[in-house]
């Protein structure tokens, strides 16, 4: 009886250690064992610094859920060439980020290098994405699952602001403008959430410069005053300034160099024809002053703002500047004179006297003619309440003052000194 309780217990010894290493060669390698070391650091780590029961609770939880739903890309798609991967991630959250509000309005190739840099987050109800106060360095868009927006009031009493839902989006002012989140976002039930951190976004945004204008009017809608404020003031707002000034510099050169085709990659690339330089210049403004008719109808075909206004600094139209339509008849463009005018451009000059009575004082008559021609009012007044006629009166030139008669110019007009244009022509004339 004794041998055999000896034989029996050594074969149950044996068999439990044949049994015990097969298992761990099975195993060995596997996600299985990964898991199990995994959980033990954590657990180690965990009551090592002593974090509490709830906070081991939820992240114990987290681990093992992350374990559960592991079968995902990381493993599947190992092998698979970037390509591939990259088609597969548009296929799969493209739907997702295209109707996020935050995106909306942006071009498809930029909702596309987002999809291919997004990753795939699970969280268990209970769990706090984000705290209030804190910057966030990573966006996240929820694919499903229900979100809460926490605030906690001076006794630290919890209230449920807003629920954030399917296409929502988190953290968009503290990652896109370095602003603290305003409220502590809860998982009200299991979500699915992709992740894209600020340096992927940025550099996107490097590459896709016309979408950061678009992003910045979504965070500026619907948005309080008091944000508003800060959004306007933030590093994307300065980024996306400095972008379109770049820009427009880039476009204004190509213009200046009467370079067609590069004008039109750079329009085609996302660049705003109405991006103006540091002078108020739109492209359309040196496409008149050089007279490249070419370059002027594309512009027009782009819808380039006809009468905007460029802040020069020579500027004799008004006191906002000269417009297309003027700079082409200053440098006497004929044929963008008329383009322009037949796609509706008009002179609106609120210093009109002046600007006749200095053409008229430097003998311009084709420069008056062209201006008269397109409805400027020959008898307007300069700061002398002195009309053209009064100037051409006094100095005698003759083929300009007939030339401001015949487009209306007034003979009982006086100055401010109460003179006649009559008194003015006769005494220095007679």
């Amino acid at each position: 009886m004794i041998f055999i309780i000896m034989y029996i217990s050594g074969d149950m010894i044996l068999g439990a250690y044949l049994l015990g290493n097969m298992a761990a060669l099975i195993v060995k390698g596997s996600r299985t064992e990964r898991f199990r070391d995994k959980m033990t650091d954590v657990i180690k780590y965990m009551n090592k610094h002593d974090l509490g029961k709830q906070i081991s609770k939820e992240i114990k939880g987290h681990v093992r859920l992350q374990y559960e739903t592991s079968y995902n890309e990381a493993s599947v798609l190992q092998d698979i060439p970037a390509t591939f991967k990259a088609k597969i991630s548009q296929k799969l959250y493209e739907p997702y980020i295209k109707e996020v509000p935050l995106f909306k309005g942006c071009s498809l190739p930029f909702i596309k290098q987002i999809a291919i840099k997004v990753q795939e987050e699970l969280f268990l109800p209970g769990e706090v994405i984000i705290e209030e106060g804190n910057i966030a360095d990573q966006l996240y868009i929820v694919c499903y699952g229900k979100l809460e927006d926490v605030e906690r009031s001076e006794n630290e009493a919890e209230k449920c602001v807003r629920t954030l839902e399917m296409y929502s989006s988190l953290n968009e002012l503290s990652v896109l403008c370095n602003i603290p989140v305003p409220d502590t976002v809860c998982v009200a039930e299991l979500s699915k959430l992709l992740r894209i951190d600020k340096q992927s976004l940025t550099d996107i945004l490097e590459i896709h410069f016309a979408d950061g204008r678009i992003i910045l009017d979504n965070l500026l809608e619907g948005n309080q005053t008091r944000l508003r404020k800060k959004i306007l003031e933030s590093d994307l707002t300065h980024h996306v300034a400095k972008h379109e000034s770049e820009l427009a510099l880039r476009l204004n050169f190509a213009v200046y160099s009467g370079d067609l085709y590069r004008v039109k990659r750079l329009v085609a690339s996302g660049i705003n024809p109405n991006n103006t330089d540091y002078d108020g210049r739109s492209p359309l403004h040196i496409a008149a002053i050089k007279g490249f008719a070419d370059l002027v109808q594309f512009l027009l075909q782009k819808e380039a703002r006809i009468n905007a206004t460029g802040k020069l600094l020579f500027a004799v139209l008004n006191n906002n500047g000269n417009t297309p339509l003027f700079e082409a008849i200053k440098n006497g463009h004929d044929v963008v004179v008329s383009m322009l005018v037949e796609a509706g451009a008009f002179l609106d000059m609120d210093n009109a006297g002046n600007c006749l009575c200095m053409a008229v004082a430097k003998g311009d008559i084709e420069f008056l003619k062209r201006v008269l021609d397109n409805g400027v009012n020959p008898n307007s007044r300069n700061y002398d309440l002195r009309t053209p006629l009064h100037i051409a009166a006094a100095e005698g030139l003759y083929s300009i003052a007939k030339l401001i008669l015949e487009a209306g110019g007034s003979v009982s007009s006086k100055d401010r000194y109460v003179l006649s244009f009559t008194y003015s022509f006769i005494k220095p004339h007679k």
